[in-house]
């Protein structure tokens, strides 16, 4: 009976294991990609969207990355466990990662599990089910990285030298999400909130850069593996390393709160002369960025650069900064803005982070306003007001800046103009409720625990903090902005001698504009049903540009 009783258990398994690879297969399906499209070509990959079920019960606690790179064949291979929180029990696993990497086994809390690739997806099944709580999952694979063809627009690996012949290898991978290179769950609603590891295996005449501490690096067999570690929660498209014949140049800096934090700049060996020019722009800049929006958020690792043969990218306390050292000059001051706009990301995309790429104006039109702050600083109200203007003319857009509460990366880079739109849109909202309480509402929003870390942040969060700091219901002015592609419609109406109507045809709250009658200027509230002035000439209504506006005589 006993051994019937075995045999029985064995055959209910076995059909439970049959009947979740049949499941499998039909998940499988409903994600497949076309068939015909070539198997190296990601065009169609991108991060984000709507959070499937599977993942929606899975909160990832760490990544812990360890891979040798071989740069002859350009591959990696190694493993990545990714520790997670199940909510519910679940059949099924659920992680991201393309198809171009070959899995060669999975664990799961040290125990060997099924699994299937498909459409670059890793389907890890139990037929007994995992169980609610923590669960660390061990997945071993190798293969040949997508090359990046625009980056860092486009995601994947640069393989390329440097001017002496030095291999030299970048990775950008916020568009496609971190499946670029190691099994993750690709959604921003979600990241480790215990940090991530990477262990990087290279040649030992090169050196490895990579997000948070550097813990130790250990040589053996003419390869040194660089053992990088995060103590803050960091998104996924941040855990990412560069390779370089590099030179290590540090430096400190004292934050505004009296921390001191080492700097430092992996710069190419035959770049080093820049290297006091660029650490010195870069603590120049903290104290601007300090200013508004708060003590650099990374105070337990560091404030890091590397340099790349691509543009830069902000991944978190390790920036990227091209090898171009294209500086200008402002007010008699150096500056740069692609340096200065990445840095600004360590407040606004990595400090605050968008609960979905559909809040991405977020981060890409605050980091674009810090800008137009950092002109404000150094060149004073001309130069704000220059930069400004140029985000106000690239600023019309083919779609809403929020396309929803769930959107993916493509959708909200096409053509929503996250980032001249974004940044004056705070340009006007500075204007609508004033000095005063702009700068401490927007200070809030940087440093405040409930938007910051392992917080995230929608429009909506935005929307109710400078309400409430503003007392004023402040829905329509961002609906408007965030929600349309409209611009005010300002009606100016001749309605008898020197009288004229000021009317918005398309708002529905009062607006306050600045108006210019009789060579003088106001700033004036204009209600609902309008208002009438008396001008010998047509009034000029908001001169500066502080909205987006078409306005009609007559």
């Amino acid at each position: 009976m006993k051994s019937k009783r075995i045999k029985t258990n064995f055959d209910i398994h076995l059909l439970k294991l049959v009947t979740m690879i049949i499941f499998a297969s039909h998940i499988f399906a409903a994600f497949s990609q076309n068939d015909s499209v070539n198997a190296r070509d990601l065009t169609y990959l991108t991060s984000g969207g709507k959070l499937l079920p599977l993942q929606a019960i899975m909160d990832i606690r760490h990544y812990s990355i360890a891979l040798d790179v071989d740069i002859t064949k350009q591959s990696i291979r190694g493993s990545a466990t990714v520790s997670l929180n199940l909510s519910k029990k679940t059949d099924t696993i659920l992680l991201d990662l393309i198809h171009l990497y070959t899995v060669t086994r999975i664990k799961v809390n040290q125990k060997a599990v099924v699994f299937h690739q498909k459409d670059d997806k890793i389907f890890i099944l139990s037929p007994t089910g995992f169980e609610t709580g923590n669960q660390k999952v061990t997945i071993e694979y190798y293969g040949i990285p997508p090359v990046a063809v625009k980056p860092p627009w486009d995601g994947g690996f640069t393989w390329t030298k440097d001017i002496n012949g030095n291999d030299w290898v970048s990775i950008n991978i916020q568009g496609e999400g971190g499946k670029m290179y190691f099994p993750c769950k690709d959604h921003p609603s979600d990241e480790p909130n215990e940090g991530a590891e990477l262990k990087i295996t290279v040649p030992s005449n090169l050196t490895v850069a990579g997000p948070g501490l550097l813990v130790n690096v250990t040589t053996k067999n003419n390869k040194s593996t660089y053992n990088w570690n995060t103590n803050y929660t960091i998104s996924n498209y941040c855990i990412v390393f560069n390779i370089g014949k590099y030179k290590v140049v540090k430096d400190e800096y004292t934050t505004i709160e009296g921390t001191k934090v080492p700097v430092e700049y992996y710069v190419l060996e035959v770049d080093t002369m820049y290297a006091k020019k660029v650490i010195e722009l870069k603590k120049r800049d903290s104290r601007i960025l300090e200013k508004y929006f708060g003590e650099y958020p990374w105070v337990k690792e560091k404030i890091g650069i590397a340099e790349v043969p691509n543009s830069g990218m902000e991944h978190q306390t390790m920036i990227t900064f091209d090898n171009k050292f294209l500086f200008k000059q402002i007010n008699g001051q150096t500056y740069s803005a692609n340096l200065f706009h990445e840095y600004a990301h360590e407040w606004w995309a990595n400090k605050v982070t968008n609960k979905d790429w559909a809040h991405m104006w977020i981060q890409e039109g605050l980091a674009t306003y810090a800008e137009a702050l950092a002109m404000l600083e150094l060149g004073g109200e001309d130069a704000y007001d220059e930069i400004i203007a140029r985000h106000r003319r690239g600023s019309r857009s083919r779609k809403a800046m929020v396309p929803g509460d769930e959107a993916t990366v493509e959708e909200v880079y096409s053509g929503g103009n996250i980032y001249g739109k974004g940044s004056f849109f705070m340009h006007s909202l500075r204007y609508l409720i004033g000095d005063d309480i702009f700068f401490p509402a927007l200070k809030k929003l940087a440093t405040d625990t409930a938007y910051t870390y392992d917080h995230f942040v929608t429009s909506m969060d935005v929307e109710k903090l400078f309400s409430t700091a503003s007392g004023k219901n402040l829905r329509p002015f961002f609906d408007f902005y965030l929600r349309t592609t409209d611009i005010l419609d300002v009606q100016v109406k001749e309605i008898g001698f020197q009288k004229y109507e000021i009317k918005i045809n398309n708002f529905f709250m009062p607006l306050p504009f600045d108006i210019i009658t009789n060579d003088r200027m106001n700033k004036i509230v204009i209600p609902l049903e309008g208002i009438v002035v008396e001008s010998v000439l047509p009034p000029q209504v908001d001169a500066k540009g502080f909205y987006l506006k078409k306005v009609t005589l007559q």
